[in-house]
């Protein structure tokens, strides 16, 4: 019992939650509906009504005159009800809608606000289906709480007036059956809530699975897993459909068992009230005026009937949403921010620790990148390089030290304002499904057609452009893939050239390219560079000799540090990398463009000695 009343206070907070939030922003549209509702609902009972006179005045009675002003006002409540009910559509629809279109937006504006943590926490798939299939449910729900609270409780409300004008005995036989039902329902509904939660469970795990399914097919079909992604994939769906079906099965039951305890009530009343027309004691008008108002309830109950069903599976929706809309934003912009740097700013990073969960990526960091030189970062996958990035742009802050920008603390400046500063370039050039230009311009409106073509041509992005069927205004489909990878990264750069910041990240840009591609990109990259604080990534020692200082990591610390002649000079964890990627003047690489170690050297080939020196040899040791 206390489950029940838990549930019920949560339904309620959940229902105050939608209303503050979402709902009452309609107020005026809702209350045309309710007035448009009122009017459908009222003409059941007055249909009702009118079986008396239809049957005792015009069947039995005969009366001729009767005919004539009955038709019509039968004519006319169903006129009314028509009229009223489209018009309740449409403000219903408008209201629905709305409401959704918000909730999505304000969804989309919360996880985007979110952290990297966050985001490594609720994959894709997951934050897919709150936005889309649980407002959808909610949506749902929203329409049919409208219609109930409105039209089918009006409609209740003037059927039972007509009923119990008639006969309250009846009416209270026909309803005898009502109390037992309380606890069968209570416990259906939890059942639903439960069924739905799992379902929506289910269902962003589906959406996980499809989105890795479709950005991994060329690994896939390489490796020859198609059938065990099938056979993954319906294992998850068959679980997903018995979960849908449990929760179908529990909001059809509700309508069900007022169906079956209408019937006990109808042949009771049937009983009792058949001997009372028998004896004269009620007129067949009467009967059937109660009779259609009891009749046309049926409807309005079971519609009330299965909100409580539908309500369980938004609740669970909306559980989640509420999930998402209140989990705190933990990085967030200081309320007295400090100006940004002028100029070409230096980077510091101070006894810098970060951790994930209990993986350290960073243990104690320091390291200088001086202002208007390119610094690169090398080290073994796992040694920390990509976590510095994340920590300059505030995706992540770190747990102990200082991360700073030209002296000022990155947490002490505006969000906007600090990643204004930064330009990133990286091996997943990321492009939208919108053409070229807007793919450049990411909705930038104050950059003449002169300065597009300056940025083109540095970023060698006009040297496929003829190829292009509309040029610019080519789409370049979902994720770019209408583009091969250097034509991606060159729009990437040529974004960075636009946005022309003092600080450029390169991030491995180079590393998933062909030889042609990655001399075009790195010639347009170099161009880029200039005259920047320049931080790189990368893991082909080639792209990094000419940078004015290489920071070798390992294990999250930043073990050796200089050009890269001293380096190699020095031996080392440098040296050992550079030594593993070249032989003979020749980078080693495996199919993808990834270094491969160099075979070890083998064993100096000794000359072989005549017999009579070996024999000495062994008698003198």
């Amino acid at each position: 019992m206390s489950d029940a009343k838990t549930s019920g206070a949560k339904s309620t907070t959940l229902l105050i939650w939608l209303w503050r939030n979402y709902l009452n922003r309609h107020i005026g549209w809702l209350l045309v509906a309710l007035l448009l509702m009122t009017i459908e609902g009222s003409m059941l009972g007055a249909l009702s009504y009118m079986m008396k006179p239809m049957f005792d005045d015009i069947f039995v009675g005969g009366d001729t005159t009767a005919i004539t002003w009955v038709a019509v006002a039968v004519m006319g409540i169903f006129t009314l009800r028509a009229v009223s009910g489209v018009m309740q559509q449409v403000v219903l629809t408008r209201i629905s809608q709305r409401t959704a279109a918000q909730l999505r937006l304000d969804l989309l504006a919360r996880t985007m606000r979110q952290d990297g943590e966050f985001h490594q926490a609720h994959p894709p798939g997951f934050l897919i289906q709150r936005v889309q299939t649980d407002v959808i449910a909610i949506n749902n729900v929203w329409r049919a709480i409208l219609t109930g609270a409105g039209r089918d409780a009006i409609s209740l409300i003037a059927l039972m007036t007509v009923a119990i004008s008639v006969d309250w005995r009846w009416t209270a036989i026909t309803l005898i059956g009502v109390p037992v039902l309380f606890l069968p329902v209570a416990l259906i509904q939890r059942f639903v809530r439960n069924q739905s939660r799992s379902a929506r469970d289910l269902g962003a795990g589906l959406a996980t699975r499809l989105d890795e399914i479709f950005h991994g097919i060329v690994p896939i079909k390489l490796n020859g897993l198609e059938r065990y992604q099938q056979r993954q994939y319906a294992e998850k769906t068959e679980q997903f459909v018995d979960s849908e079906i449990r929760a179908a099965f529990g909001t059809a039951a509700i309508p069900g068992l007022i169906d079956v305890m209408a019937g006990v009530g109808f042949m009771a009343v049937l009983i009792y009230g058949g001997s009372e027309i028998i004896s004269g004691e009620k007129s067949v008008g009467q009967f059937m005026s109660f009779f259609t108002a009891m009749g046309l309830t049926f409807e309005p109950v079971r519609r009330l009937g299965a909100i409580t069903g539908l309500w369980q599976v938004a609740a669970a929706a909306i559980e989640r949403i509420k999930e998402l809309m209140d989990a705190p934003i933990r990085l967030t912009s200081p309320a007295k921010p400090l100006p940004a740097p002028k100029g070409l700013p230096e980077i510091t990073l101070t006894d810098v620790s970060l951790s994930y969960g209990s993986a350290a990526a960073l243990r104690g960091l320091t390291l200088t990148a001086e202002p208007g030189k390119t610094t690169a970062l090398v080290g073994a996958s796992g040694a920390g390089k990509s976590t510095i990035y994340n920590l300059l742009t505030r995706l992540v802050d770190p747990q102990k030290g200082r991360v700073a920008v030209g002296g000022v603390d990155v947490r002490d400046m505006d969000l906007a304002t600090l990643r204004g500063l930064f330009s990133v370039v990286s091996q997943d050039a990321l492009l939208f499904d919108e053409t070229l230009r807007e793919n450049i311009l990411l909705g930038r409106t104050d950059v003449s057609e002169a300065q597009l073509k300056s940025v083109l041509d540095a970023a060698h992005v006009t040297d496929f452009l003829p190829n292009l069927a509309d040029g610019l205004d080519t789409r370049v489909g979902p994720r770019g893939s209408a583009l091969s990878g250097g034509q991606r990264q060159r729009v990437v750069i040529a974004r960075a050239l636009l946005r022309d910041t003092p600080i450029l990240l390169l991030d491995e840009a180079t590393s998933a390219l062909d030889a042609q591609s990655e001399k075009v990109v790195q010639s347009a990259l170099d161009r880029l560079s200039g005259g920047r604080t320049t931080l790189v990534i990368a893991h082909r020692l080639s792209t990094i000799r000419n940078a004015d200082k290489i920071i070798v990591m390992d294990r999250g610390r930043a073990v050796d540090a200089g050009p890269h002649d001293e380096l190699l000079a020095r031996g080392g964890i440098y040296a050992d990398l550079y030594r593993l990627q070249f032989q003979d003047g020749k980078m080693l690489v495996d199919g993808q463009g990834r270094p491969l170690p160099a075979p070890a050297k083998p064993p100096a080939k000794v000359p072989r000695t005549g017999w009579l020196r070996r024999t000495v040899q062994k008698l003198v040791g």
